[in-house]
């Protein structure tokens, strides 16, 4: 069996030992009946513990409130001693808030309405909620200035010969470039500076330095004369799309509570998506402008940046961020703004503490580049860091909608007016079917609803492609298809795709990596959005639209093994408990998946045999909790095994 370590005294104090024997466990005057790192030998006899890990547990009272005793006094928290030492105390058992002696009748009120209400929660979190979904915003508007604007721009600087015209393959690269120019840099160089910008001047600061160069550059990109200059403005672009797409879903991720993270951190694909429909409606509004027009469509980006540069901050600086610098005093200010009572944010915010301590244990970067390799080195960063990449890799292809929609439907048979409204339907798929994953995401799962999307998502793309081959005499048959299958394919990539990608790359990796993984996962989306945006004018005319959508429908396929294979599921679970799902080795999981959860889905949705379902596989963690000398005695390691 696996063993875990914690923290008891060497000496015999009056206090009783714990063990994590399936038993019921005595901690003090505090009885738990729901005993963590239990073990069910099933599944394949694939060891499963019962509940994820958490460091405190195996503690006793006199324990947590000596180790609360020295995590106050060492951080100026001297003043919120009593309440630490209760939020320690719920951290250890959070669904047995009620048998806690120490907590008050107003205590436990706030505690019950946080649980049974998961919506309830300070106007302050759902204040920084909405900043963050203006950042998102602007994203999808930066996507879509250009989708319209490819319609005249390309005449404009003399780069829109069709491919049977001399020069005519040469100027459809060049457009592709001009298009995938934000994302080559973003993917490049602007997610990479997140990390020292998030440094030096913490999540807020970082959001209002980017959405400084989002502001600048939409402007100045109306104002280009030849495709070089647009080309340039565009690679600027992109330094803040990248650093901001890399900070906005890691910061909300850090601000909201367990059981409504997903909810919240989608947030960032629900308003990308209506970034993305403003950003088409935009594009119709200023059609009838002239020359103009594509300077109008480019630079209306800028609109939304506005108010994120302001809003950002009247937010609270991420507790997460200031503990990691050192800042408690900050951090608990900032905590308590974003929860009902001091004594949840203290909960919260302690049970962060311990785990970060965890984690610097099997830290070893101090500098940027050390920490960058860490992604690769450290096993339970690696598997967040593979995880993280499919599920972006998967992602990206939906950019080649939100940039070509009007050249799609232009080629279809519709005219540059129709293509322009009919992108506007597009985006408002995308938008409205968003809102379903706001209330699956958190009980049916992430990884649910990827492996259930995307096998629709293939069939939608392939029968698009397929409608190409009606006859032009047919043109409202025609138009109509392909325009219904696309707006399928948005709205199934709307409630799995559109809204995982992002929450699920912020809340994967623990806190030493966390702007590094983020990094790395957001230049994996944006990598490949900007070859598939620098490809698909020319894959456009050599396979034909017939062909191109068959490839696209073929990457789907692909992109769903891989996330069978490699994501685990991380719904409700807080940031610290993630760390024992990816303790789990990959060839591990895999065969798991393959032994396990694929013959018991069979027999229960395909045989109809079988009941119940599959718990998750997690490891048991080696935790060994720092306790520092007690009257001139040291904690040393006993170890407790689990039975």
């Amino acid at each position: 069996m696996s063993n875990i370590v914690f923290a008891t005294p060497a000496t015999a104090a009056p206090t009783q030992t714990q063990t994590l024997n399936g038993n019921s466990k005595e901690n003090g005057n505090y009885r738990s009946d729901k005993p963590y790192g239990t073990h069910i030998e099933n599944a394949g006899g694939f060891e499963q513990p019962n509940d994820l890990l958490n460091p405190l547990h195996g503690l006793t009272k006199e324990q947590i409130f000596y180790d609360v005793e020295h995590f106050c006094n060492n951080n100026g928290l001297q003043d919120k001693l009593d309440i630490f030492k209760k939020g320690a105390l719920i951290a250890q058992a959070p669904e047995d808030y009620e048998r806690i002696q120490e907590l008050t009748e107003d205590d436990k009120f706030y505690l019950r309405k946080s649980t049974k209400n998961k919506w309830s929660h300070p106007k302050m979190l759902y204040f920084t909620v909405i900043a963050c979904a203006i950042g998102a915003a602007t994203q999808g508007w930066d996507q879509t200035g250009s989708n319209g604007a490819n319609l005249s721009f390309p005449a404009e600087f003399g780069i829109g010969a069709s491919v049977d015209q001399p020069g005519g393959a040469r100027d459809e690269w060049i457009v592709g470039f001009v298009n995938s120019a934000p994302y080559i840099c973003a993917a490049l160089f602007g997610v990479w500076i997140s990390d020292p910008l998030n440094n030096l001047f913490g999540r807020r600061g970082e959001i209002f330095i980017t959405s400084l160069i989002l502001i600048a550059t939409p402007i100045a990109s109306g104002f280009t004369h030849s495709w070089q200059a647009l080309a340039a403005v565009r690679l600027v672009l992109g330094i803040g799309m990248g650093a901001k797409a890399a900070t906005v879903p890691m910061y909300a991720a850090e601000l909201s509570p367990a059981n409504i993270r997903g909810a919240l951190v989608m947030g960032w694909q629900l308003w990308t998506a209506f970034g993305i429909f403003i950003g088409f409606c935009a594009n119709a509004v200023v059609k009838d402008t002239g020359r103009i027009a594509w300077r109008l469509q480019l630079g209306s980006a800028f609109i939304p940046a506005v108010p994120l540069a302001i809003l950002i901050f009247f937010c609270p600086e991420s507790p997460r961020w200031l503990m990691k610098k050192g800042r408690y005093v900050d951090a608990f200010r900032s905590m308590s703004r974003l929860r009902f009572t001091e004594i949840i944010a203290a909960r919260d915010m302690y049970y962060a503490y311990v785990v970060l301590v965890e984690e610097n244990k099997v830290k070893q970067g101090t500098n940027y580049f050390k920490r960058a390799i860490e992604l690769f080195t450290i096993p339970r960063v690696r598997r967040a860091t593979l995880a993280s990449g499919v599920v972006m890799l998967a992602q990206c292809g939906i950019n080649i909608i939100a940039f070509y929609s009007s050249t799609i439907f232009s080629e279809s048979g519709y005219t540059n007016s129709q293509a322009l409204y009919a992108s506007i339907g597009f985006g408002a798929v995308n938008f409205v079917f968003a809102f379903p994953a706001i209330f699956t995401i958190d009980t049916f799962g992430r990884r649910s609803l990827l492996l259930c999307t995307f096998p629709l998502m293939a069939i939608s793309l392939l029968a698009a492609g397929m409608m190409f081959f009606i006859s032009e005499e047919s043109k409202v048959l025609r138009t109509g298809l392909i325009a219904l299958f696309i707006y399928i394919f948005a709205a199934f990539y709307s409630v799995g795709e559109g809204p995982v990608p992002f929450m699920y790359s912020a809340e994967v990796f623990p806190l030493a990596q966390r702007e590094q993984g983020m990094a790395w996962a957001v230049a994996v989306c944006f990598g490949f959005s900007s070859v598939l945006s620098l490809t698909f004018p020319r894959m456009l005319r050599a396979l034909k639209p017939q062909g191109a959508f068959g490839a696209y429908a073929a990457f789907n396929l692909i992109a769903w093994g891989l996330i069978y294979l490699f994501v685990p599921e991380t719904k409700q679970l807080t940031l610290e408990e993630l760390d024992s799902l990816f303790e789990v080795k990959t060839m591990d999981f895999i065969k798991y998946q393959t032994n396990v959860v694929t013959p018991h889905w069979f027999k229960r949705s395909i045989l109809r045999t079988g009941g119940g379902s599959v718990r998750p596989l997690v490891a048991p963690l080696t935790h060994q909790v720092a306790m520092p000398a007690r009257n001139g005695q040291r904690y040393e390691d006993e170890e407790t095994k689990i039975m």
